[in-house]
């Protein structure tokens, strides 16, 4: 019976394993030596593969395809193997490491940034922009990670702002954005997380709870960071006209 069930069902060797998952041997058999593969049948000096190992390697394409590394996938098949629901903590993660920005990349030419900046645009200025992390450069222009930036920037200096005064009010805007995902991430993690430290001790339910709390957090925390900014901008601005009208 255990023979017939075996004939049925189909097993491969390595190199054909590799091949149906669309990997080299060398990646399979790395995959083995990390534990991230379950040990094959072996017969004799031959080592057959079956379709859960063939599931398993596309399981874990899948998850690279998605960003995890290496040491997660497998502490995510040992939460598995250990009788966890495995999507759940996928999807935990997901909830976790999502984007939060949504910005358009902009590539402008030199004669595109010349024209918007002029004589603004020097090696100082474009050394600024790049270290604030904005900006690469190409032998063709540069490319902005933000459009909307880039349109506030043209913006302002068409009003006549210094490029350099933008670039300072940038480089301490990020700061103090910086400050204010650490305030956020910290709560999150401190307050909601804490049991992230022993993950493959989470339950199905408790993965998808977490998950959930995650999606929710996500636009309450931009709420907050909106309305704080624009507080913030009433409080200052009052402030500035008091000083202006009472000089």
């Amino acid at each position: 019976m255990e023979i017939e069930q075996r004939r049925e069902q189909r097993e491969y060797r390595v190199e054909e394993l590799a091949e149906a998952a669309g990997i080299t041997a060398r990646t399979l058999r790395f995959y083995r030596e990390r534990k991230l593969l379950q040990p094959p049948r072996r017969e004799g000096r031959i080592a057959w593969y079956g379709e859960r190992h063939l599931e398993r390697l596309r399981v874990i394409g899948e998850l690279l395809e998605r960003g995890h590394t290496l040491g997660g996938i497998a502490e995510l098949i040992g939460a598995g193997e250990s009788g966890q629901d495995v999507a759940g903590l996928i999807g935990l993660r997901d909830a976790i490491t999502a984007p939060w920005s949504d910005e358009t990349p902009v590539h402008l030419s030199w004669a595109e940034l010349q024209q918007a900046f002029g004589d603004q645009l020097t090696d100082s200025t474009t050394a600024e922009s790049i270290a604030q992390g904005y900006v690469t450069v190409g032998e063709d222009g540069i490319t902005h990670v933000s459009r909307r930036l880039m349109d506030a920037t043209r913006e302002l200096v068409a009003e006549g702002v210094p490029l350099e005064a933008v670039l300072a009010v940038s480089r301490k805007a990020q700061e103090f954005a910086d400050a204010m995902a650490e305030a956020f991430t910290s709560l999150i993690r401190d307050q909601l997380l804490g049991s992230l430290e022993h993950v493959a001790e989470l339950t199905p339910g408790e993965a998808v709870r977490l998950a959930e709390q995650v999606r929710r957090l996500r636009p309450l925390a931009r709420s907050v960071a909106d309305a704080q900014f624009g507080l913030a901008m009433d409080r200052r601005v009052t402030a500035e006209y008091r000083a202006l009208i009472e000089s």
